[in-house]
């Protein structure tokens, strides 16, 4: 039996739609931001179909009146909730999902430091702390300024509108990272700021 050209697009409708649907629930069910081969590991579509259906998901969020948006930052993508409604989410949770209990430290060391040199973050948080400011520089979060052999670390304006908290001067962000982490212990290390910590810092970067 002949398959009619009406029928051949109900069914690429049907599928487009159950695709939607895939990727809308992975979006979800993360509660993070997911780059371009997460998306593809966990819905096993690809790549070019992926665009396609995010800028649905956006258009779909933002025209709806709904308290729920899909972000992009950097090549990353999460559903999230709109930045009105953070203070009900950020009385509800007392941590994050976004980011493993290590980089929440490392983080938090930052907030608390900043500005801090990346060697003296390598010192107290050993090597795993190169991917964890990798992390944070590709989200927005942290500014990166050439310091001789290293780095200078700090917080960036969208570190404050990501958490949905105020300047610094007023001890917000101190205070929403002493939630997420409070470990704070670990920063004893802090004196070996010395040309040694910093050479072992050279052979680490690329």
């Amino acid at each position: 039996m002949e398959v009619s050209s009406k029928t051949l697009n109900e069914i690429d409708e049907a599928k487009e739609k159950e695709s939607l649907k895939m990727l809308e629930a992975v979006l979800f069910v993360s509660g993070r931001f997911l780059n371009m081969q997460d998306l593809i590991s966990l819905s096993d579509l690809n790549p070019i179909i992926i665009r396609e259906l995010i800028e649905k998901l956006q258009e779909k969020y933002g025209k709806s009146d709904s308290a729920i948006e899909i972000i992009e930052k950097n090549g990353h993508w999460k559903m999230d909730v709109r930045p009105e409604y953070h203070g009900i989410i950020n009385k509800l949770a007392t941590g994050s999902s976004e980011f493993t209990k290590a980089e929440q430290e490392t983080l938090a060391i930052i907030a608390y430091k900043q500005p801090i040199k990346q060697s003296v973050i390598i010192k107290i948080r050993g090597n795993k702390a190169y991917d964890h400011v990798k992390k944070f520089c590709e989200l927005s979060l942290l500014k990166k300024k050439k310091m001789g052999h290293t780095y200078e670390l700090s917080l960036s304006d969208d570190f404050y509108d990501y958490f949905n908290v105020n300047e610094p001067s007023e001890g917000s962000s101190v205070e929403l990272l002493r939630k997420i982490d409070s470990g704070e212990s670990g920063e004893s290390g802090e004196s070996g700021e010395d040309a040694e910590s910093e050479q072992e810092e050279v052979s680490e970067e690329e």
